[in-house]
């Protein structure tokens, strides 16, 4: 059975990020977009890492342009763009795809972990992405595929898939979860 440390990626560069380097860390992989109404929680991943990098959390972004073409920049201009607007310093991927044929083999590991566990019904922009995904496909609530940028998974320090959060989720559970992660020993 698959693990997160068998997965290979290329980062914004073009080098190869070899995921086994991260046994024994607690990881975030997040999908990101530059031009999202989401975009703005680049700078909560950036305080996260900031604060828990030093406890073994390590953060990772992977650029995708999937949902309304949010992320149409090149992979050193997103990059750049993180840096500038956000402050990022946690490390960017090679834009991918996370849903269909095309997607990237980590994303689809992702989802057979951690299928779509609704939105969060108290975020503002919960019932416009429900109807939204609803008028396209209305059952798209019963498959594990991403739903929209900035949907993030927290994978304990055996490699496990613990939790997924969808962009509606609120980033103080988030924190809250993972410094759960991080003091659990496994």
């Amino acid at each position: 059975m698959a693990k997160i440390y068998d997965f290979k990626a290329l980062t914004s560069k073009g080098k190869e990020l070899d995921f086994a380097q991260f046994e024994g860390k607690v990881l975030l992989i997040v999908n990101t977009a530059s031009k999202c109404g989401f975009t703005p929680q680049f700078a909560r991943l950036e305080e996260l890492n900031k604060k828990y990098q030093d406890k073994g959390l390590v953060i990772i972004g992977f650029p995708c342009n999937q949902f309304a073409e949010q992320d149409p920049g090149t992979d050193s201009e997103i990059e750049v763009f993180c840096q500038l607007n956000y402050g990022v310093t946690f490390q960017i991927m090679k834009k991918v795809e996370v849903n269909g044929p095309g997607a990237d083999p980590i994303f689809t590991y992702l989802k057979n972990e951690k299928g779509f566990g609704g939105f969060d019904p108290a975020h503002e922009l919960s019932s416009l992405l429900d109807g939204m995904l609803r008028k396209a496909d209305a059952n798209y609530d019963k498959n594990p595929d991403i739903k929209w940028n900035f949907t993030k998974f927290l994978i304990d320090r055996e490699g496990k898939v613990v939790k997924r959060f969808e962009p509606t989720d609120n980033m103080e559970q988030l924190e809250k979860d993972i410094v759960e992660t991080l003091c659990t020993k496994n």
